[in-house]
């Protein structure tokens, strides 16, 4: 039987997006998800994210890895479902939807730009070379030199397979300074298991570390990524960020239909 799905983007993260109010989507099929996902013999995507009904929000979103397993928040993949729920009709240009996080608040601006309430963020670990925290999901955040040359793919890896996180893992960001309030990001995805073109929890964990690490004094911080410019804005009370929320466009590529 074909069914319809969506195709996302933002700054170059891209998810296959599925209407799944219905509750037909067989959630637990990994291989689906997976093949759904693959660029080679399915749709390609970053990840699958299914839109489904909540009895306290306007809908809940449902986010799995490029390798099929559920995985937690996104914030690209959770800025293109705002974005995809605005063109269902089921909201128009402010909302709040539940995620595996919790709730989130989102605007659309009249030019499609999307900006999404992230989590709080209570604690900031800082070690000798790198900063780690959960932005709603785990982030690695690392200070690099000649981040354009840099091996993402396999340092990446290395460091979200070590011991320092556990079976779980992390995602790894690298960073370099790009301007004033503005830094270059590139992000190694767990799940996805390379490097990414954006990711949306990734660079809101990069600009609080920017900013707890003194590199900039600014509460509105860009981060330029290979996909694209996004801006994160938060209120900081030491450690503890609150009001943070991740700012940048959100595209419909095209329709399809595929058999599951």
């Amino acid at each position: 039987m074909k069914h319809t799905f969506y195709k996302y983007q933002g700054t170059g993260n891209d998810f296959v997006m599925v209407d799944n109010r219905d509750n037909l989507f067989p959630k637990n099929d990994t291989k689906l998800i997976g093949h759904l996902c693959d660029r080679k013999f399915g749709i390609g995507a970053d990840g699958l994210i299914l839109l489904e009904n909540d009895n306290a929000t306007d809908f809940r979103m449902v986010y799995y890895n490029s390798d099929g397993n559920e995985s937690t928040m996104c914030g690209n993949g959770g800025r293109c479902l705002v974005a995809f729920a605005k063109q269902l009709e089921i909201i128009d240009d402010e909302t709040e939807f539940t995620a595996i996080d919790g709730r989130h608040h989102a605007i659309v601006a009249p030019d499609g730009t999307v900006s999404l309430h992230m989590k709080d963020v209570h604690t900031v670990s800082v070690y000798e070379n790198y900063v780690f925290m959960d932005t709603g999901s785990p982030h690695h955040v690392e200070i690099v030199e000649d981040l354009a040359n840099f091996d993402v793919k396999n340092i990446g890896a290395n460091i979200r397979y070590s011991g320092l996180y556990g079976d779980k893992g992390s995602n790894v960001n690298f960073v370099s300074k790009a301007g004033a309030d503005k830094f270059s990001v590139r992000t190694y995805e767990r799940g996805v298991e390379d490097e990414t073109l954006s990711c949306g929890t990734g660079v809101t964990a990069v600009a609080i570390a920017m900013k707890v690490l003194g590199n900039t004094d600014a509460n509105e911080v860009k981060l330029e990524t290979p996909g694209g410019e996004l801006k994160v804005s938060f209120k900081q009370n030491d450690k503890q960020f609150t009001e943070v929320y991740l700012t940048g466009p959100a595209k419909y590529v095209f329709t399809g239909e595929i058999e599951w």
